[in-house]
């Protein structure tokens, strides 16, 4: 069951790297690959602590970031939604120049 986490929190991992780093058209789905890596990062924490004993600490702090990570950058989306009316992110790197 432990070999079985890990193959499937990694797997979740390589498949956010992979949308991540393959569509990189609209803002929305880079944070959602962003999101589904900091989840599958979070999963493997949680094994770790659980297989070693150890205490859970450490997690919330993680969750605590990832969630200010989160508003963050909905609140980047946001913005470039109000100023640009959408979010291609190939509009906005076209306007910066």
């Amino acid at each position: 069951m432990y070999m079985f986490s890990i193959f499937t929190s990694l797997l979740i991992y390589f498949a956010g790297v992979y949308v991540f780093s393959s569509s990189r058209n609209h803002l929305l789905v880079v944070l959602l690959s962003l999101e589904y890596i900091v989840l599958s990062l979070f999963l493997l924490i949680i094994i770790f602590l659980v297989e070693f004993d150890y205490d859970y600490f450490f997690p919330v702090v993680f969750l605590v970031f990832s969630v200010c990570e989160g508003a963050l950058g909905l609140s980047i989306l946001v913005s470039m939604i109000r100023s640009h009316g959408n979010d291609f992110c190939n509009s906005f790197v076209l306007s910066l120049c």
